[in-house]
């Protein structure tokens, strides 16, 4: 369920997931502000799959590792630019 395969789509797989909280994290967020809205999105239909609260922070973990969110002073998750 990280990546999508044969029989998973995108935005079903973490990684899609993963997609739709960098779009999200536009100016530093706890990670209750951030499911808010993420979780607001999927019930929109702006987003084409639904994940839980435990699939977000898989999805987070998986960004902090590869180095494309952290967090601030404040305990906010925010995006890090990713340097060239």
């Amino acid at each position: 369920m990280v990546l999508p395969d044969k029989h998973i789509r995108f935005a079903e797989s973490l990684l899609g997931l993963g997609a739709l909280v960098l779009e999200t994290l536009d100016a530093p967020k706890s990670i209750d502000t951030l499911w808010k809205e993420v979780h607001s999105k999927m019930q929109g239909g702006a987003f084409p799959a639904t994940h839980t609260f435990d699939n977000l922070v898989l999805s987070v973990d998986i960004l902090f590792a590869v180095g494309a969110v952290a967090l601030n002073r404040d305990g906010r998750l925010e995006r890090c630019a990713l340097s060239n």
